[in-house]
């Protein structure tokens, strides 16, 4: 995935990035709430030599100081000091507890260092900061005192020579008026930045697992056929699942762009006899299906739709036309083609499915079926056929073998790679010859709707249509549940 398609998978799922962001914000906010505030007091000490006063003493004594200096730092967090300070300000901690919470640093080619303690009350914090310096100094001096040598004459009263360095304090602790931890500022700054890049990484890792096709340019690259439609999704079609009676919607536009796709993609040999189908169901292949056949008969083609899914018939409730006799009544011999067509409004023919059988499968790969799909040709210009699901079942590999083309629905954003792959392996694998893919129920993008009516607002073409057919053009049914 490229930088341009990461941005727009961003932009796709927004939600996503926001509730993560949202997350990381309240989890900064709460830590920052439910943290102990830790306080910080700090004192410096100097570090000086006991030389004469020329100056070759005195280089000599400022090399000495800052080579012991770096040493001296180390000696802060040892016991000969923190088990001292502890029994001095009475404290209810360890030495090595109180040891975790001392820093001292020596700044390079300096003789300074600095104590740095740290406690959840301020007064505390200064207290020993400043018990430690003073403990400090002690054990440093006591340690850099060396014994009496005998014959010498320089000696302090103890009987020990006088220690070569000398520490003083240059800045006491006091108590801190501000905390140094937890930082409010600083907490929301890390949730923001955590919450975006946790965002991104679920969208990014989302966008690898999910393997389904989003955009119909997607969708032609993948099977390698013309993708000759994207039908816009509409939440009405379960109730409107004709798009007849709306002549200027975007799903209106779309089928007549799917009509006429589907004329020229075949111009020197045009099928007459063409399969609707779809890998799963739920993708939306016989509201395709209806429509297209309604927007070719509305083009003045003669046209028949048939609804030969056999187990879940839907073609019939759409148009609110009798179920019980169609294809099956005519496979079985007991009615004659033309005793059981049915007509809607534009001139579009109907054979619905008639009675569900038994062995569905065997009916639609029988010798019967081809004959009865000749006889259609041989009397309609173009026969679409609604079939049942490529991959669930096995009826619609038989039949594509006696069509002449088949057109492939895939559902945005929700079928799978692998089974777009499948059901068009299917289909090439029976000699079927495969005129493209349509993508169905694709999110209407930003600024959404189509611009032909731009151009000026055109009043709808007027038609003499019977009452009783304007009310089957109007109806509504299964189609929806499929579209």
């Amino acid at each position: 995935m490229d930088l341009h398609g990461f941005l727009k998978a961003l932009a796709r799922r927004w939600p996503t990035v926001a509730v993560c962001l949202v997350l990381a914000v309240g989890t900064a906010l709460a830590a920052t709430r439910l943290s102990t505030a830790v306080y910080e007091a700090r004192t410096q000490l100097f570090v000086a030599t006991r030389a004469g006063q020329d100056t070759a003493q005195l280089n000599q004594g400022q090399s000495f100081s800052q080579a012991r200096v770096q040493s001296y730092a180390e000696i802060v967090t040892t016991r000969q000091v923190t088990v001292t300070v502890v029994k001095q300000l009475g404290l209810r901690t360890t030495p090595e507890e109180l040891a975790s919470r001392i820093t001292a640093r020596a700044p390079l080619n300096t003789v300074l260092i600095d104590i740095t303690v740290r406690d959840t009350a301020p007064r505390r914090a200064a207290r020993i900061a400043n018990a430690v310096a003073e403990r400090f100094i002690a054990v440093v001096e006591r340690l850099e005192t060396p014994k009496r040598v005998p014959g010498s004459t320089g000696k302090s009263r103890t009987g020990e020579e006088p220690s070569p360095v000398s520490l003083r304090v240059t800045q006491e602790a006091v108590a801190p008026a501000a905390p140094v931890s937890p930082r409010p500022l600083l907490n929301l700054a890390a949730g923001v930045l955590g919450g975006l890049l946790l965002g991104a990484g679920v969208v990014a890792l989302r966008e690898t697992l999910d393997t389904t096709l989003k955009t119909i340019e997607a969708l032609s690259e993948f099977t390698e056929l013309p993708g000759l439609a994207t039908i816009p999704y509409d939440r009405t079609t379960p109730k409107r699942p004709l798009v007849s009676a709306d002549g200027h919607s975007g799903r209106a536009e779309a089928f007549r762009k799917l009509r006429t796709n589907l004329q020229f993609s075949q111009v020197d040999d045009p099928p007459r006899v063409i399969v609707v189908t779809s890998s799963v169901p739920g993708e939306g292949k016989t509201n395709t299906a209806v429509n297209l056949a309604l927007s070719l008969a509305e083009a003045g083609v003669s046209t028949c739709l048939v609804d030969a899914d056999l187990r879940r018939p839907c073609v019939a409730p759409a148009f609110g036309l009798v179920r019980d006799a169609g294809l099956t009544t005519v496979l079985i011999g007991q009615a004659r083609i033309a005793d059981v067509m049915q007509q809607v409004a534009g001139g579009l023919s109907v054979l619905a499915s008639g009675a569900v059988p038994p062995n569905p499968a065997e009916l639609l790969a029988s010798a019967r079926m081809g004959e009865v799909l000749n006889e259609l040709a041989d009397l309609h210009e173009v026969v679409i056929i609604d079939t049942a699901p490529l991959l669930p079942v096995a009826d619609t590999v038989g039949l594509a073998s006696l069509a002449q083309a088949a057109l492939l629905v895939v559902r945005a954003a929700r079928t799978r790679r692998d089974q777009v792959r499948t059901a068009v392996e299917s289909l090439e694998r029976v000699g079927v010859r495969v005129l493209g893919t349509v993508l169905g129920m694709a999110p209407i993008p930003k600024g959404g709707r189509y611009g032909y009516r731009g151009y000026g607002d055109l009043p709808a073409p007027r038609t003499s249509v019977p009452p009783g057919e304007a009310a089957v053009a109007a109806g509504t049914g299964g189609a929806g549940g499929e579209g």
